[in-house]
């Protein structure tokens, strides 16, 4: 069953955005494996100040990030299976649940890369679909695609995949990649999934006209570290 999402969520905007409407669509994201508790709690903070639709963390800091976020309406999202998406199918799962225990509304996670690659499409949709059952009436499922090791073809079979498999949104990439998000990816990404799945860039999205391209190309949310910089770069 597909997972529903808000037209915020499932369309790119119509139009160029202002701060406010901006921050409605990043993800505030603080990935690094040696991140410290004073970094995650200043990723709330600016979080918090700027009004952005997800604060994106490692699972270990996910209990904090919600205590934190409590009732201001930006939603925790945790990595999952990160960055390489090569952990056991069932271990994944686990690791989802844990997150969903601590209270995460969205699961970022990382697509069994190998399988894809191997033509092994039924593990594929199925490892994917575990993670939406886990998640189901809790929290939205992005599946990270990872497109830098990927052809066209092959970002075309995980977007559909992904679909079948009742994921909310395809993500771009980990940002752990040989490159992160492109202009030619998310325009890939959008036709094949159309308005029924959000589409969300990440991995060097690092100032504000990059924001903007890849919202153009049809993004509908943004990864990136660089919030605060982007949001500053609109309202100045």
């Amino acid at each position: 069953m597909m997972q529903q999402l808000s037209e915020l969520d499932r369309l790119p905007p119509r139009e160029p955005l202002d701060g406010g409407a901006l921050a409605l669509r990043l993800d505030h994201t603080l990935l690094r494996p040696d991140a410290r508790v004073l970094d995650i709690e200043l990723l709330c903070e600016e979080a918090l100040e700027w009004n952005v639709r997800a604060v994106c963390v490692q699972p270990r800091h996910i209990r904090r990030v919600v205590n934190r976020l409590e009732s201001s309406g930006v939603r925790p999202c945790s990595v999952i299976g990160f960055p390489h998406g090569a952990t056991y199918a069932s271990v994944r799962v686990q690791e989802a649940l844990a997150a969903l225990d601590d209270g995460a509304e969205e699961l970022d996670m990382v697509i069994p890369l190998g399988a894809l690659r191997d033509r092994e499409y039924r593990v594929v949709e199925s490892e994917i679909r575990a993670v939406v059952e886990a998640a189901q009436g809790t929290a939205l499922v992005k599946v990270i695609l990872e497109t830098a090791c990927l052809d066209a073809e092959e970002i075309q079979l995980a977007c559909r995949l992904s679909e079948a498999a009742g994921a909310a949104f395809v993500k771009t990439s980990t940002g752990y990649g040989t490159r992160g998000a492109s202009v030619a990816d998310v325009k890939l990404m959008r036709r094949v999934v159309g308005d029924r799945l959000g589409v969300k860039a990440s991995g060097g999205i690092r100032d504000l006209a990059t924001a903007r391209l890849m919202l153009e190309a049809g993004a509908s949310r943004l990864g990136t570290s660089s919030t605060v910089a982007i949001l500053r770069a609109c309202t100045a």
